[in-house]
């Protein structure tokens, strides 16, 4: 048996030596096949693959559409777009994006953890989606990202159009500002076109006009390198730029406004009386726009939203303030058209005025003697109008407030505007469930108690006074232009209502507010101009005492200081120019806001007597020069 076992083992060895020698060969067979392909791949057509692999991404970049440019009236540029530079990291094009982000801090002099975290912060977003490290980079920015582009992969430079105010913070309340459009925003932006990333009108013209400003972004089919760098453009769609939009505005009259407001807290409006076209509207302190174009930082930010002096309101359409003396124009008119006000009777202001047991003062000490209506408007006799307000009653003062634009919004279109409180028996009650007392008519009739306007409100009002009766809605922009020059809306006047007062009343009233700044006993004399005759009246608002821990002694004692008041239209003969002044804890008047009022209007006289086509050949050679 063992004899056959070896036997039949030796038989078996031959055929699996056969079966080796195959399998040798299939082995050997597949590496020849396998060092060909390499030969092939690495000597033959290896230039060819290099760059394939080095050409393999293809990407789709949106193009922004270049935002539209805003014109004053005049035609000289207030915004425009220019060219910048965002400086974006893509990761997914860096080996180790830490280390690239590390690089680029040392080349930027750039904290290096500012960089990283704003890595770890969007652990959320798509691959290949970009991320903005810096916006409107410096130029040495630009350059040392360019020098060391082969140590930073994925960190690219994208040329993007940046907002530019030529004026900076003198028409920040009117233009506004852009910002990069929020999560919220986006939920319901996100039909018309809105991407994330992309900028939008925050507030002012920029928001309320965005539609028509913004323009339609294009887009880029791309090649990239290894190095997230742009190889060549595949396909493109052009982006369309945004409408040009002109405004009712005055470059020279805000820029007068603004310098006359330097240093105070407070606003000037202009109006056309004739049509209501907004002229001039400044409110300071100001904020500059061009921050936030930029990308406003965080710290700026903050220090804008706590300043107590509120940069970010517009005190032109959302301040609400007592009128103080300005509101004796309402009340001569309510007089004369209700009949209770006979012009020429005189009463006896010997300083004060009882009403009830308590004694109402006049801002003259002494009194005004005897005074008739005309009197009683050139020296602002507080007595006289004390005693006319019983005798008219809150609901017709109301009556006539509201007749002439107060107690309610203007409709211009900017954001946030208030509507003042015009305060009558019917709103007393459902304000705070009790009946109007006729002793707070008399504080009312010399606007003070519950009664607030806007300085818009009283500029309108004064146009109404200036033009007859007529009650315009304030507007600002007059025509929306295509890039090519084609008209695509165009606006004008919209009259809200006609008051019908009588000639007699509006002559006497006119008549008086001509002499608050011509004669010497004027409250308006600092007015006086020998230029033009101006009409006005100046008024001095009480404010309510502020009370609270986080205000200094030395605070306390400014905040509690009067507003000062002057609202004003000229030619006194030929009306064209309405201005409302109000200076927050001004003092008076007649000394503070005056000559603000004087300045702008002095400077409205000075375009309107210019030559013919001077003011055309000043705004061409400014757009030559931008």
């Amino acid at each position: 048996m063992a004899v056959l076992t070896g036997i039949n083992r030796q038989d078996g060895a031959p055929k699996l030596r056969a079966r080796a020698q195959w399998l040798y060969v299939l082995v050997a067979l597949i590496f020849l096949g396998l060092i060909a392909r390499l030969v092939v791949l690495q000597l033959v057509q290896g230039e060819r693959y290099t760059f394939l692999s080095e050409n393999n991404r293809v990407r789709i970049k949106r193009v922004p559409g270049t935002r539209g440019m805003i014109f004053d009236r005049e035609g000289q540029l207030l915004v425009d777009s220019r060219p910048s530079f965002d400086l974006i990291f893509t990761p997914e094009d860096a080996d180790d994006a830490s280390e690239t982000l590390r690089r680029l801090a040392r080349y930027l002099g750039r904290d290096e953890k500012e960089l990283l975290a704003s890595v770890e912060g969007s652990k959320e977003r798509l691959a290949f989606e970009e991320l903005a490290l810096g916006k409107d980079v410096d130029w040495p920015t630009v350059v040392a990202v360019e020098t060391h582009q082969l140590d930073l992969p994925g960190i690219t430079l994208r040329v993007r159009p940046r907002r530019n105010y030529a004026d900076g913070p003198s028409g920040a309340h009117v233009l506004g500002y852009l910002g990069e459009i929020g999560t919220k925003q986006l939920k319901t932006l996100k039909d018309q076109g809105y991407a994330l990333g992309d900028e939008i009108g925050q507030y002012g013209l920029e928001r309320r006009w965005d539609g028509f400003l913004r323009g339609q972004s294009g887009g880029q089919q791309v090649e990239v390198d290894a190095l997230g760098r742009r190889v060549r453009v595949l396909h493109e769609v052009a982006d369309v730029p945004g409408y040009t939009v002109r405004l009712t505005l005055d470059r020279e009259l805000q820029e007068t406004a603004y310098a006359a407001l330097q240093g105070k807290e407070g606003t000037i409006v202009a109006l056309d009386v004739n049509s209501g076209a907004v002229l001039a509207m400044v409110s300071t302190p100001a904020f500059n726009p061009n921050q936030f174009a930029r990308g406003i930082k965080a710290d700026e930010w903050r220090a804008l939203i706590k300043d107590q002096l509120r940069p970010l309101s517009n005190r032109a359409t959302q301040g609400q303030y007592p009128p103080g003396s300005t509101f004796k124009i309402v009340m001569s008119i309510a007089g004369l058209e209700e009949g209770v006000l006979q012009p020429e009777n005189r009463i006896s202001d010997p300083g004060f005025y009882y009403f009830g047991n308590r004694a109402f003062r006049d801002w003259k000490k002494d009194g005004h003697g005897a005074v008739d209506l005309h009197r009683a408007i050139v020296e602002s006799c507080d007595v006289y109008f004390y005693q006319l307000g019983p005798r008219l009653g809150i609901d017709a003062i109301a009556k006539w407030a509201r007749a002439l634009g107060l107690g309610e919004k203007t409709g211009i279109a900017l954001d946030d505007e208030k509507g003042g409180t015009v305060p009558d028996s019917e709103w007393k009650v459902k304000r705070f469930h009790q009946p109007w007392y006729p002793g707070e008519t008399v504080s009312v009739a010399i606007g003070q108690g519950y009664l607030t306007v806007t300085p818009l409100q009283m500029a309108n009002m004064m146009a109404t006074v200036a033009n007859g009766g007529t009650l315009y809605r304030p507007w600002i922009v007059s025509r929306v232009e295509s890039v090519t020059g084609a008209l695509i809306r165009q606006f004008g006047p919209e009259k809200i209502r006609h008051t019908e007062i009588k000639p007699d009343t509006l002559e006497r009233v006119r008549n008086g507010l001509a002499d608050v700044v011509k004669t010497p006993a004027g409250t308006g004399g600092a007015a006086r101009s020998n230029l033009v005759d101006i009409a006005g009246k100046t008024g001095t608002a009480q404010v309510v005492e502020m009370k609270g821990a986080y205000i200094k002694s030395e605070q306390l004692a400014y905040f509690n200081r009067d507003h000062a008041w002057f609202v004003s239209y000229a030619p006194v003969q030929n009306p064209q120019i309405a201005v409302a002044v109000l200076i927050e804890h001004g003092g008076h008047g007649g000394s503070v806001a005056a000559p603000m009022a004087k300045k702008v209007i002095e400077k409205f006289i000075e375009q309107q007597n210019r030559p013919a086509g001077a003011r055309e050949a000043r705004a061409a050679g400014e757009s030559r020069a931008n």
